[in-house]
């Protein structure tokens, strides 16, 4: 799975400090390629009532949450 950072995501990212930048994004690219098995455990939580589809969250850390969605290119933008 490829992992495309809005702007907004990128701007949201440098509001963190450096530790907290490399945590977040050394966890979304283990996310990224281990998406399918970490739904099982509900690791990865589908959100909802959300507007869009296949909209999901994680955790980070205690305080840092991370949403995010799942789509082919054409569908998700």
């Amino acid at each position: 799975m490829n992992i495309k950072y809005s702007e907004k995501s990128v701007k949201d990212l440098k509001s963190f400090t450096q530790p907290d930048r490399t945590l977040i994004v050394k966890k979304l690219h283990y996310f990224a390629d281990n998406f399918e098995i970490l739904k099982e455990p509900k690791k990865v939580r589908e959100l909802k009532g959300s507007e869009f589809k296949s909209q999901y969250k994680f955790t980070v850390a205690k305080k840092i949450r991370v949403l995010f969605r799942v789509g082919s290119r054409k569908d998700i933008y």
